[in-house]
């Protein structure tokens, strides 16, 4: 192999990798021989020593010697050849669910064996199932022992422990002929908190990972505790520090229309009719948005607010700004439901100003949706409202100079790139607003959102009620709907969430159903509504509409009122199989309630046993209601993969770095980064091709 850079070396070029192995490679990610070497095990094997078999424990994992007294087929539930072997100290059974006659006399009594496996309880005491073995011949000394201890690897079908153990021996050959080039700053490693990972090179981290002495700590390994799993943590995150700012970097080279015009007799205008006053969170968000509409690149930033900080109202006064600057201003949401809220909100506000607000959505047909598009095209529409239904190809802006994007991160990215194309006129792009009501840990928003400014209203309206959360067994129901019927003939309104752990919403639907039917012959008395994601949106728009005035009592629904539902009066939430969300999605949930000034309750229903991380959610729920502590909480029991999932930022996985177990090391990165971009562009981009290859190509979103 030739002198290149190893993230340019294919593994085809290792002997015997041809095109069939190469494409099982590519599954697990492994295309250069740089992509082998970031492939570490997954966990270790100790093979260094031979182990008695009277020293054997339920669960312990060992290379074993014995004599074979017996080799028996067992014709039990499952056909199987029981050998049992001993030494001086104990008997063994092995036992082996596929074998072949060949293997039957390979394996006969008077022969030793060495074998390698798990010792667990079977029939005949301590067994050791399918064992990796060896017949051991009198005439030859035995084969030495493993002086390593041995990798374990992530592997896929058809490629086997052996011949991925094969492959990195070779790539850990070119490994020693042609090391890394040291790109981390070295003014990085003298910081107080890594001097104690300088001593390593990442060739050196690389060969120990892939042989650790036997002396190693096998716990601290488990667990990513060693420095040399924390010195390529420690390069794989600087580096994705680098991405975000050349991302942000990016993004502030392309031009913007500066929305400079004058706003604030609208601002004043939309105040004041206001039933309440605007908190000094929102007011400092505001402050931060308008500063950023006035630069002549375009902004990108990422609103936080808990559940009924008032997001929407500060998107829509940003909205303000850009149509009293002559643009229109465009707002996405997730689902029809949340969209057509979002509409109704922004036109009960804005048409009484004279600003003509349109909305889109996909079930639209005909010429109401001939007429919405021809008013947005012909500039006559100043705020286009709707679902993804804004980036399909028909929808023509006429001037779109802002972008506001509810719960982005259940947009792709590609969808949320199609948006912002939409408003490119010549060299300009639009400003885009991101709002979220999932706080993001401070852990996320360093690593996964660094190309975005963040801004967080971290303060609730006055007169917010508190929420008092319980959690009860299924067997309790009867009570919790005798305390909605007494919470109802009070005057006061509830609901009643149906989930299904299925990813199914027909299910889901025919669930609620189910539950709507019980609930009206339990209580008669009450008017009980039924709402999910299956009904026409005139007909939902409609249920929630009456709901919100008080014509029902009780609204039955699917998971489809997660977000943007604003019933001061309701201040009971039931949540059923309440084990089976998310905590972010049981968080959005419980602010669905505690809108008025009346005392309200969340009461999560589960069906026991719970499950480890069904009790850590719950008891999380019921201990806080500040949406920060529950993220942060969702983080350290889901880790950052699912909370984030690919589609929220594009391109954010990490190979060997993890955001729950590695926070501790962005402390700092970020102003070395900036200044490795500054001082060393080439090493930075060096960095870059090395961890990060392709992958910013998200990096216009």
């Amino acid at each position: 192999m030739t002198a290149r850079p190893l993230q340019e070396v294919p593994v085809t070029e290792l002997k015997g990798v041809g095109q069939a192995l190469a494409e099982r490679l590519a599954k697990l990610g492994i295309v250069s021989l740089q992509d082998l070497l970031l492939h570490l095990p997954l966990r270790y094997e100790d093979r260094t020593q031979v182990s008695s078999l009277g020293s054997l424990r339920v669960g312990s994992t060992a290379v074993v010697e014995g004599e074979i007294v017996s080799s028996e087929v067992s014709q039990g539930r499952r056909r199987s050849l029981l050998v049992r072997i001993r030494d001086g100290t104990g008997l063994l059974g092995l036992r082996f669910f596929h074998f072949s006659a060949a293997m039957k006399r390979q394996l006969e009594p008077g022969k030793r064996l060495r074998c390698y496996g798990e010792a667990r309880p079977g029939a005949t005491g301590l067994e050791i199932y399918h064992p990796e073995f060896r017949v051991l011949r009198d005439d030859l000394p035995p084969p030495p022992l493993e002086q390593q201890l041995t990798p374990v690897y992530p592997v896929t079908e058809g490629l086997q422990q052996n011949r991925i153990r094969q492959l990195l021996e070779q790539a850990l050959q070119a490994l020693q002929t042609q090391p890394p080039e040291e790109l981390l700053p070295t003014s990085l490693l003298q910081a107080a908190a890594f001097q104690h990972l300088m001593n390593w090179s990442l060739t050196e981290a690389l060969q120990y990972l892939h042989h650790p002495p036997v002396e190693a700590d096998l716990a601290e390994l488990a667990e990513g505790r060693h420095p040399a799993q924390r010195r390529l943590a420690l390069e794989e995150l600087f580096t994705q520090q680098l991405g975000m700012l050349l991302l942000r970097q990016k993004s502030r080279e392309r031009a913007a229309h500066p929305l400079i015009g004058q706003a604030t007799a609208l601002e004043n205008q939309l105040i004041q009719s206001l039933p309440f006053q605007l908190t000094s969170a929102q007011e400092r968000v505001l402050r931060e948005i308008n500063a950023d509409l006035t630069q002549p690149h375009p902004m990108l930033r990422l609103v936080q607010g808990d559940v009924g900080s008032g997001k929407t109202l500060v998107a829509a006064l940003a909205c303000l700004k850009a149509l009293a600057s002559g643009y229109q201003a465009a707002m996405m949401a997730p689902t029809e439901l949340l969209a057509e809220q979002h509409y109704q909100n922004l036109a009960a506000w804005l048409q009484p100003l004279g600003i003509q607000v349109d909305w889109l959505a996909g079930k639209m047909k005909g010429k109401q949706r001939e007429g919405a598009l021809q008013r947005l095209a012909e500039g006559e529409t100043q705020l286009l409202v709707g679902t993804h239904a804004l980036f399909q190809s028909e929808v023509v802006f006429a001037r779109l100079g802002l972008v506001v994007i509810d719960e982005q991160h259940r947009f792709g990215v590609h969808q949320r790139l199609a948006l912002r194309d939409k408003g490119q006129a010549g060299e300009c792009l639009p400003h885009q607003l991101i709002m979220t009501a999932t706080p993001i840990p401070r852990t996320l928003a360093m690593s996964a959102y660094a190309d975005l400014d963040v801004s967080v209203i971290d303060e609730l309206p006055p007169g917010r009620q508190p929420v008092t959360t319980l959690a009860l067994p299924d067997s309790r129901r009867p009570e919790v709907i005798a305390r909605v019927r007494k919470a109802c003939l009070e005057g006061r309104q509830a609901y009643w969430v149906c989930t299904l752990i299925e990813e199914s919403e027909v299910l889901e639907c025919q669930a609620a159903e189910v539950t709507w039917q019980e609930l009206q012959e339990a209580l008669p008395e009450l008017k009980i509504a039924l709402v999910h994601g299956r009904m026409k949106p005139a007909e939902k728009a409609q249920i929630m509409a009456d709901f919100k005035a008080g014509l029902s009592q009780l609204l039955v629904a699917t998971t489809v009122i997660e977000v943007g539902v604003d019933v001061p009066n309701a201040s009971l939430m039931i949540i059923d199989n309440a084990e089976r969300l998310g905590l972010a999605q049981l968080h959005q949930l419980r602010g669905r309630v505690g809108r008025g000034s009346t005392a309200s309750y969340c009461t999560l229903i589960y069906h026991p046993p719970l499950s480890q991380q069904g009790r850590e959610r719950l008891q999380a729920m019921r201990e806080s209601s500040d949406g920060f502590v529950i993220a942060q909480k969702d983080l350290e029991i889901r880790g950052p993969g699912e909370l984030l999932g690919t589609r929220q930022t594009g391109e954010v996985e990490l190979r060997i770095a993890n955001l729950k177990r590695d926070a501790f090391l962005l402390e700092g990165l970020k102003p070395c980064a900036v200044q490795l971009l500054q001082q060393n562009p080439l090493q930075a981009r060096h960095l870059l091709a090395r961890w990060r290859g392709d992958k910013l190509r998200f990096a216009q979103v």
